[in-house]
């Protein structure tokens, strides 16, 4: 594949004639690397809930802790991820990345087999499937600087849409994967259960190595490093001095980390909270309606306005929240799943509508940079929203608490981007 010497997407001719092609052959290799990635994040969210039916002992504060560690370590190692594209260039960047998803994939499939295995080690493997988390923000940064503006909504939406497809495919293949010893003998013998069943735990986390070492061979000779892109930290740094930076992360912790979050904690929670239902059941469809919606999100922005979709969507995520706590409160888990979905819907429009808001809002590089920044901030919901969780559940004995803190926060992020960005005098209309 010759190596691309000349960049600039923003030229229609060159668009059109060159640049689409190699943007378009990028984009269909990033995506499931993004997707890879999301699976191994979340796996934790699929296997803290079997853990103790194999013969482990956690309590329901460390098994919320597991699923919520890896939202900690991904989004911390997102901000590192967010500078470095620039530094080492995307297609080398995303070997390296994807690569590195194999370490807890392996990890975790030998930990499970052992019932003896400490919570210190589960935590350490949990902490390492933020590798998966991390690569959101390299991936995103990267994507941006192959597309011009009037398209990056589109893309950005499909990137981040179907990578963020992971988390749904983990909670819907996984409860599956382990009822089955498709690998035989050659990973381990099955886990017996106390009502006589087997299960193969360690199934949720070694049936992504295969596709994990595929999609490297696909990155390291299907993808480009883009000229013009080169920047040292120092030079992304100036980002840090906008107050429309701070402002973006704070929408964006609003709506991804309430997709991530909600995402680690929806399985538990239904456990917990609706013990008569089979969560894994169920689950997988939150992560599936947020991620498939999100390029929708990007695409009604590029067409009417980032600030104006992500105002109304606030608007409604406020209601839908209201709906859980209601249908919660009255023990429903019909109504209590309908709001649940609506409210995953929600994050997912938020999430395309404001990474389209960004690129308006700065410059090409500084964009790239921000964009990575707000969604390393934004992962923080994946830890902070299982720990809210668990914290109302533990200290209230209901997740009452958890959810009007929520709905104070969307309030907020609803005045936020009235003032700044959608209202007819607003600072900068995007």
């Amino acid at each position: 594949m010759a190596r691309i010497t000349r960049w600039n997407p923003e030229d229609e001719h060159f668009w059109q004639t060159e640049g689409k092609k190699h943007a378009r052959r990028n984009l269909s290799i990033s995506v499931p690397a993004l997707l890879l990635a999301f699976a191994v994040w979340q796996i934790w969210s699929v296997v803290a809930v079997n853990l103790n039916d194999i013969g482990f002992n956690f309590t329901s504060g460390e098994l919320f802790t597991l699923a919520a560690l890896p939202g900690l370590t991904g989004a911390t190692l997102r901000i590192i991820y967010t500078f470095v594209v620039p530094i080492f260039g995307g297609r080398n960047w995303t070997v390296i990345s994807t690569a590195s998803l194999l370490i807890p994939s392996i990890g975790i499939g030998i930990a499970v087999q052992n019932p003896e295995t400490s919570f210190m080690t589960m935590a350490i493997l949990a902490a390492l499937c933020g590798l998966g988390g991390g690569n959101f923000a390299s991936s995103m940064a990267n994507i941006s600087f192959f597309y011009p503006k009037k398209a990056k909504g589109l893309a950005l939406g499909i990137n981040a849409g179907i990578g963020n497809l992971g988390v749904s495919v983990v909670q819907f293949l996984a409860p599956i994967i382990i009822t089955v010893g498709i690998f035989g003998a050659l990973v381990g013998g099955p886990q017996p259960t106390a009502d006589g069943t087997n299960l193969w735990i360690q199934n949720a986390a070694y049936v992504w190595v295969i596709p994990i070492i595929i999609t490297v061979i696909a990155a390291m000779f299907g993808m480009d490093n883009l000229p013009g892109t080169k920047a040292s930290v120092k030079e992304q740094a100036v980002i840090f001095k906008s107050k429309h930076t701070w402002i973006m992360t704070w929408l964006y912790v609003m709506c991804f980390g309430s997709f991530i979050g909600y995402s680690a904690a929806f399985p538990l929670l239904i456990r917990t909270e609706f013990p008569e239902v089979n969560a894994m059941q169920y689950a997988f469809l939150g992560p599936l309606v947020g991620a498939l919606i999100r390029p929708i999100g990007g695409w009604l922005s590029d067409k009417i306005g980032g600030a104006i979709v992500t105002f109304w969507d606030i608007v409604i995520m406020i209601a839908a929240t209201f709906g859980v706590l209601y249908f919660y409160q009255a023990g429903n888990f019909n109504g209590f799943l309908l709001m649940f979905l609506l409210l995953f819907v929600t994050t997912g429009i938020a999430n395309g509508s404001t990474f389209r808001m960004i690129p308006f809002i700065f410059p090409t590089k500084e964009a790239a940079a921000v964009i990575g920044f707000t969604s390393a901030i934004g992962a923080y919901g994946a830890f902070i929203i299982p720990k809210i969780f668990g914290w109302s559940l533990e200290s209230f004995g209901t997740a009452n608490m958890a959810l009007y803190i929520f709905i104070a926060y969307y309030v907020i992020s609803l005045i936020i981007t009235w003032y700044y960005y959608s209202r007819k005098d607003a600072e900068v209309k995007c």
